[in-house]
């Protein structure tokens, strides 16, 4: 079997699509996207596939580590996420050839279902005591929220006590032991998050997420010591050696590798199982469209140290255009009682819908995050 084509499709509400084909027939779909870069990634893509055209497909590994090492410039988003969807793409044609799910090629499950949490709240967070409510109401047992709007290095005590009001509110509308995530999203610098940590511990969130950017992740150890909340990061960490330091450090407790930025599956279950050895949970970051989720859900069957997994049914990105609009079978992510079940069909055990997905991308998308600022003009963290 020898691949054949490569085809993009840029769909909104902001994901880009991959379909690899094969001379067998056989095809396999993933989705190589950075929220805000489709095109870039999508040109990454295209750079890679010159690699690929007329190779095996079912030689996964070596296919990774000549997309990655092949290029004397390595890893970051762009290249990393392009990385990612094609290997999602060739785990879905190796799993429709074996006729197997990818989790069974993987050494099979350990685990029947995995818990999911619902977003709440949006951008800036509001009304977050009656979504949460909802969502609860809706089966789920945990909620996601971002915690603040956009804070300076150091900033107004009024601003911590409108981020405690909020997540007060959510406790209040769930009760003590529904999940709270609490997402800083990079927003929160050093000195602020250190007394955002501490003031939000009496409600005993589930995790606190990305309490500063990626980039400053030494700080963690001052923040670990400032508070008992169990610490979240990895979204924007892109490779195991990425990683590695921050797992030797010792001061997080759950990473969050995204499957459509951190190398796709075969790099994911790496990482997953360096967590492990490190006695660190995963919560896979994925507020993405369909391949993506099915992607997590494959690997997590395979995971002990998956807790929980994002989803993005709902979520505020996709007003206008959600992840069941693109699936043949819209009940393959079937909640129920705040989990979802494993994926047993074939590959990445979902069907595309190809007609619709060709539909959506002749209005594709041009989907850019905010660009906020402080009061005084300088740029603010989204």
């Amino acid at each position: 079997m020898k691949i054949t084509k490569f085809e993009t499709f840029i769909v909104p509400p902001r994901w880009l699509f991959l379909k690899i084909e094969t001379d067998e027939g056989i095809v396999g779909w993933g989705e190589p996207i950075v929220e805000g870069r489709a095109a870039t990634v999508k040109a990454a893509v295209e750079e890679l596939s010159d690699y690929l055209i007329g190779k095996d497909p079912l030689r996964i590994e070596d296919h990774w580590q000549m997309m990655y090492r092949s290029g004397f410039y390595r890893g970051g988003p762009i290249l990393m996420s392009a990385i990612s969807g094609i290997d999602q793409a060739l785990w879905d044609i190796k799993g429709k050839y074996h006729n197997a799910p990818v989790y069974e090629l993987m050494g099979g499950a350990c685990r029947d279902s995995v818990r999911v949490y619902s977003w709440i709240g949006g951008d800036r967070p509001s009304d977050v005591g009656m979504a949460a409510k909802a969502a609860v109401e809706a089966g789920f047992t945990a909620v996601k929220m971002n915690g603040t709007e956009e804070l300076q290095y150091i900033d107004s005590y009024q601003k911590i006590d409108e981020a405690v009001e909020r997540i007060a509110a959510v406790r209040e509308a769930v009760g003590d032991y529904i999940g709270i995530g609490i997402d800083f999203h990079g927003r929160v610098h050093k000195p602020m998050a250190k007394i955002l940590a501490r003031e939000l511990e009496q409600f005993r969130p589930m995790f606190i997420e990305e309490p500063v950017l990626p980039e400053n992740n030494e700080a963690l150890r001052e923040i670990a010591h400032a508070t008992n909340i169990p610490i979240a990061t990895g979204e924007r960490m892109y490779s195991k050696w990425d990683f590695k330091k921050l797992l030797e450090d010792g001061y997080v407790d759950i990473i969050q590798p995204d499957l459509s930025h951190a190398g796709g599956i075969t790099e994911c279950k790496k990482i997953f199982a360096m967590a492990e050895a490190y006695d660190v949970a995963v919560a896979p970051h994925c507020p993405l469209g369909p391949i993506a989720l099915a992607s997590c859900l494959q690997v997590d069957a395979t995971s002990h140290n998956v807790f929980i997994q994002e989803q993005s049914l709902g979520i505020h990105y996709n007003q206008g255009s959600d992840l069941l609009d693109y699936l043949e079978d819209k009940q393959v992510f079937e909640y129920k009682d705040g989990y979802v079940d494993m994926l047993h069909k074939p590959g990445l055990g979902i069907s595309i819908n190809e007609e619709f997905v060709r539909k959506q991308a002749e209005q594709g998308h041009n989907w850019k995050n905010p660009v906020w600022r402080h009061k005084d003009g300088t740029i603010a963290e989204w």
